[in-house]
Parts: C-alpha cells; sequence; structure tokens
C-alpha cells in the first residue's frame, strides 16, 4: 500500500507503486473497447514462509509485533487471502471490473479509496 498512501517505504518504491497504478488505469480506458480489462491489486503485509516478515519475526520481533498490531484483523495476510481477490479479478465473473485498483490489506489502510 506504499502507492496510495504514504509510508515507511514512500520515496521512489512508493512512487513507483503509484505510477503503476495511473498506468494501468489508463491502459484499462484505452483497451476497455477489444475486451481487455486492466486492473491492479495492492497487498497489505502479507507472509510467507522465508519472506521479509519471516525476517523480521525471527529478527526484529519488536517491528513484527508492531506490524501485525496495526492491521485491524490482527494478522499479516497470507498468499492465499492475496490470491482469492487475484483469481476473482481474472475470472468472467469480474467482466465488468477494469481500470480499479483492488485493496486487499486488511482494513490497513487509513485512508478512503474513491
Amino acid at each position: 500500500m506504499s502507492g496510495p498512501e504514504s509510508d515507511f517505504a514512500s520515496g521512489p518504491y512508493g512512487t513507483a507503486k503509484t505510477a503503476i497504478v495511473g498506468y494501468v488505469h489508463g491502459l484499462a480506458m484505452q483497451l476497455a473497447g477489444k475486451g481487455v480489462r486492466a486492473n491492479v491489486v495492492s497487498p497489505g503485509n502479507t507472509y510467507v514462509e522465508g519472506g521479509v516478515w519471516a525476517s523480521i519475526e525471527s529478527g526484529d520481533p519488536e517491528l513484527f509485533e508492531t506490524a501485525v498490531g496495526l492491521n485491524p484483523t490482527g494478522h499479516l495476510g497470507t498468499p492465499e487471502e492475496v490470491a482469492a481477490p487475484v483469481v476473482f479479478l481474472a475470472s468472467l465473473r469480474a467482466a465488468r471490473v477494469s481500470g480499479t485498483n483492488l485493496v486487499v490489506d486488511g482494513a490497513l489502510t487509513r485512508g478512503v479509496q474513491l
């Protein structure tokens, strides 16, 4: 969520993510007449075995607990929790969904997405 919201990872990383969201929205408009949909999925902190959060959990448990505590769900996301909405977007059930940034972060984001 470093694109739509300023956070500790703002700077080049957040700027690039913001640009991708804007670019994909433009693609959606350009390609809609050809039946092509374009969307972005913005996952929040996602825990993957052997990933960065697993490393932080063992190397900096205080930071890990802070990150977990910031999320209203009380846990970091899982790959499965991110994958399910991606599968939906790729399915025909989402035929009218294009040009959106689907936030999958367990209510972590504090801003209202318009």
